[in-house]
């Protein structure tokens, strides 16, 4: 009989918790049939509201369901990772609790692990319901992506993937405390089939991801499996050189044909403006890559938890 562990983060998510575990039983049929048994791991990122409660019920009625809960939020991609850690599957699957990663996909991507891939991937084909402006620099991170990362990272890749024990355990071989982890399930590799399907709202309540956090995880991901930032920073360093030596040479000549004296204080102080902008600009660059250097070396660990059941 093999096992089939369900990873769920959950935070603030006590309207859907419930709803969730209703959905997933849908498939219970399909799990006997199939001679499978299922373990369902809420992961509980420092929820300020009833949720512990609520997963709490749900153990006293199925003790299939399990929970991690944490010391304070630590992020969703901490709550992955634990849910992988904790996870005992020869199977397993991360999904949201808000019903945007449908469960009655699962027996399709079953099945296509039974075929021989490692994984299913899902990816949305459509972004009905989201704001146009978050949709479109979503589509311009992940083309952006594709032209500096070596990793492969598909437009509208969801979290929502079920891989084997052999990939998961590959996964929890980079214990990085910086983690991206659409970056990372395309570095490790392994045969993936990408299963596409239209996006689904929110069953209830409201996004934890805003426009800032989502800005701030695509830096993650930039600096993550990218160094092409580094090299565009070295680059425009050396363009501003060749560019001062050249105003240098301008000035030197016309002085020396013209008789013009040194002019133009309102051009220099653009100039000056400009240099100094694409230099803290670059510095900048150079920060971001330093302070993940910085946050790794201290050594700390992913998560911590509260209390687990």
């Amino acid at each position: 009989m093999s096992l089939l562990s369900v990873v769920v983060p959950c935070y603030n998510e006590e309207e859907t918790v419930a709803d969730f575990y209703t959905e997933l039983m849908k498939n219970e049929a399909f799990f006997r049939e199939k001679d499978m048994e299922v373990e369902i791991l809420y992961i509980n990122d420092g929820s300020g509201d009833n949720t512990v409660a609520e997963i709490k019920k749900l153990h006293e009625k199925d003790e299939r369901v399990h929970m991690v809960s944490f010391s304070r939020n630590f992020g969703k991609e901490a709550a992955m990772y634990a849910g992988l850690q904790k996870s005992h599957g020869d199977y397993v699957v991360i999904m949201d609790v808000d019903l945007q990663d449908p469960p009655s996909l699962l027996p399709e991507m079953i099945g296509y692990l039974e075929e021989g891939y490692d994984s299913v991937a899902t990816r949305r084909v459509s972004r009905k319901g989201e704001p146009p402006i978050r949709s479109f620099f979503a589509r311009m991170f992940y083309r952006l992506m594709k032209k500096i990362s070596k990793t492969e990272i598909m437009d509208g890749a969801r979290d929502y993937r079920l891989m084997t024990r052999q990939m998961v355990d590959a996964i929890l071989a980079m214990p990085e405390y910086n983690r991206f982890t659409k970056g990372i399930f395309g570095w490790v590799g392994f045969q993936t089939k990408w299963l596409e399907y239209e996006n689904v709202e929110r069953a209830k309540g409201e996004t934890k991801w805003n426009f800032w956090k989502l800005f701030l995880y695509s830096l993650d991901g930039i600096t993550a499996f990218s160094t092409v930032p580094l090299m565009f920073a070295s680059l425009m360093g050396v363009l501003f050189c060749l560019l001062a030596f050249g105003l240098i040479i301008f000035t030197i000549v016309r002085k020396l044909i013209f008789g013009d004296p040194v002019s133009g204080w309102p051009s220099l102080v653009c100039i000056i403006s400009l240099a100094s902008g694409v230099q803290l600009f670059c510095l900048g660059i150079v920060g971001q890559y330093l302070s993940k250097t910085y946050m790794e070396v201290k050594n700390r660990p992913i998560y911590l938890v509260k209390e687990e059941i």
